[in-house]
């Protein structure tokens, strides 16, 4: 009898602890964020994705009345940052401003320390960016079917420059290079800026890259930018055609930028996070200051970002499988 009573009462205690601690979490979920909250850029200081970081937290603060803290964790092509948000609590004060690299990473190295879908929560698209093939103004192409007609002409002679293996800019070449039956020369260099830099120089031909990278050349007039990776012309960019219309299918994709936090983020706080960030994008000011970017200001549900990173990762495994590109 003693015994019996014993067991119900620890079945008691169990029940109330664990009712207790169920109403404990889900009153945190509600009074979220109770302290400050941590973004991470998985770059260093001065480039795009880490002003994006600045210029959205600066917003996100005001909106959820805690602090953004924005911090710069580069190197190994993002995953260092990417693997921290991977191993941080599940309480959503860690977050990263991930980017295309997300679902490009698992596609060109061999071992990468986390899943891109299983290990992370989406929250919301922040940014899109469609990429450009720009020439060198010497070049006789107007557009990608000039370039075609040109690489098939000349194949494994003209040069395509990108940021560097297993980048963004060398897969779209890849992608190119299959898309179009050619055949050409990649030259990886040390960042975007350096290859728009070279094409710009003479060094190579042409370059694949986002705008930002390369618009001081196209403005000094020795890049041409004669093809964009979107379904139709960019209001913003009327006189560059796509590469659709030159009969090049399979070329259109854009760069993105969007907030990540670790798998198992309890639902409310998924949910309170992915409105903030879009009432924070949606602001007046921060899209005048999306402008000075030269990127275009995308919002999403969480299951639409979870959508396009397995929809990049499926892609992007292909045509590096198909080109053969694999790191290190």
């Amino acid at each position: 009898m003693v015994a019996r009573l014993i067991w119900l009462a620890l079945c008691l205690v169990a029940a109330a602890s664990f009712s207790f601690a169920q109403n404990s979490a889900a009153q945190s979920e509600q009074a979220y964020p109770t302290k400050p909250i941590h973004l991470i850029a998985p770059y260093g200081p001065g480039g795009p994705s880490d002003i994006l970081a600045r210029m959205l937290g600066e917003r996100l603060a005001a909106i959820l009345g805690q602090p953004v803290v924005v911090e710069n964790k580069p190197g190994a092509g993002t995953t260092i940052a990417t693997r921290m948000i991977a191993d941080a609590p599940r309480d959503g004060y860690t977050l990263i401003l991930s980017d295309t690299p997300h679902a490009l990473n698992p596609a060109v190295f061999d071992k990468i320390p986390y899943d891109p879908v299983k290990d992370f929560t989406p929250i919301a698209l922040v940014a899109r960016a469609p990429t450009f093939l720009f020439v060198n103004s010497s070049q006789p192409v107007k557009n990608a079917e000039d370039f075609v007609r040109l690489a098939k002409a000349r194949p494994g002679q003209i040069t395509v420059g990108s940021g560097g293996n297993g980048t963004v800019a060398h897969l779209i070449i890849a992608l190119l290079e299959h898309a179009a039956n050619i055949s050409v020369t990649h030259v990886p260099y040390n960042g975007s800026a350096r290859s728009t830099m070279g094409a710009a120089a003479g060094e190579i031909d042409a370059v694949i890259a986002f705008l930002p990278a390369a618009l001081p050349h196209v403005q000094s007039g020795r890049l041409r930018p004669v093809a964009i990776s979107l379904s139709q012309r960019d209001p913003a960019y009327p006189d560059v055609p796509t590469f659709e219309e030159s009969g090049i299918s399979n070329m259109v994709l854009q760069g993105w930028w969007g907030i990540l936090a670790p798998a198992g983020l309890p639902r409310p706080i998924q949910l309170k996070l992915n409105k903030a960030f879009i009432e924070a994008v949606s602001d007046a000011t921060v899209q005048e200051r999306y402008k000075t970017l030269l990127i275009e200001p995308a919002t999403s549900s969480p299951e639409e970002l979870g959508a396009l990173i397995a929809a990049d990762l499926q892609r992007w495994t292909r045509v590096a499988r198909e080109a053969g590109i694999k790191l290190q």
